[in-house]
């Protein structure tokens, strides 16, 4: 399995190097996690519950306390940054929960992800909704009135209206029906095909795997296993540990 990052002539686009957070005091989520996404790329987190992969992304963009380790990207280090200013920085981030403003339409959605530069929200607009039409499509409809899957691709689009480099999704399909999680997965794609990098959280750890070209198998705020997502997806110590009685993906 791949342990090395970036390349020969450059570092990777970011990277975790021995993170170490947590919520309370003296009580550790993480501990020493260490991940790095190269340009373009798009990588899995998975695990079981409580392993600290939420947290790991949390931390990252500047959400958690970081306690000892380093963030860097592209070798700046980021450590402790906020998040304002992360997003400044080239990040993106989609949480889980309540991550549109229901009461707004989708038009007023994506303002607010660029409320700061408000002269480049046509160019932005357009530019998202040519990876999503639904967005200008429906662009006077309320967020809240759109299925589970709509409402991910509009708080996708939201963090994309910045132009970010990375960007950091927190359980996109958590929730979802079976095919609206198809419909979220193949918008994940669409974007990191655009040429955003992703690091992206996920339950889901068969869809996860497939869509990925790299992910991690975190176990107790640590990173436990990693390499493509079709070797973990077929190495048998992650099925028997983490991936269960599901069969191995066939390709």
């Amino acid at each position: 399995m791949s342990t090395d990052g970036g390349t020969a002539t450059e570092p990777p686009l970011l990277r975790s190097i021995d993170l170490v957070s947590g919520y309370i005091p003296e009580v550790n989520i993480l501990n020493g996690c260490t991940v790095h996404v190269n340009q373009g790329e798009l990588v899995g987190i998975i695990g079981p519950n409580g392993a600290g992969k939420s947290t790991l992304i949390k931390t990252m963009f500047g959400l958690v306390p970081v306690r000892s380790g380093q963030v860097l990207l592209r070798d700046r280090n980021i450590t402790g940054r906020p998040a304002h200013l992360l997003v400044g920085d080239g990040l993106g981030y989609v949480p889980q929960n309540n991550n549109v403003f229901p009461s707004l339409t989708i038009e007023e959605n994506l303002e607010m992800g660029l409320y700061l530069r408000p002269k480049e929200f046509k160019k932005r607009f357009r530019a998202v909704a040519e990876l999503f039409p639904l967005l200008a499509d429906r662009r006077a409809q309320k967020a809240g009135s759109l299925s589970g899957g709509e409402r991910q691709v509009v708080a996708m689009g939201r963090a994309l209206m910045t132009d970010p480099e990375v960007l950091f999704l927190d359980e996109p399909s958590a929730g979802l029906s079976p095919i609206m999680q198809d419909t979220v997965f193949e918008a994940v794609k669409r974007i990191n095909d655009s040429g955003v990098s992703i690091l992206m959280v996920e339950q889901n750890a068969r869809q996860c795997l497939d869509i990925s070209d790299r992910a991690y198998v975190l176990d107790q705020g640590k990173d436990a296993y990693t390499g493509t997502g079709e070797e973990l997806a077929n190495d048998p110590k992650v099925i028997e540990l983490y991936l269960g009685t599901l069969a191995r993906i066939d390709r």
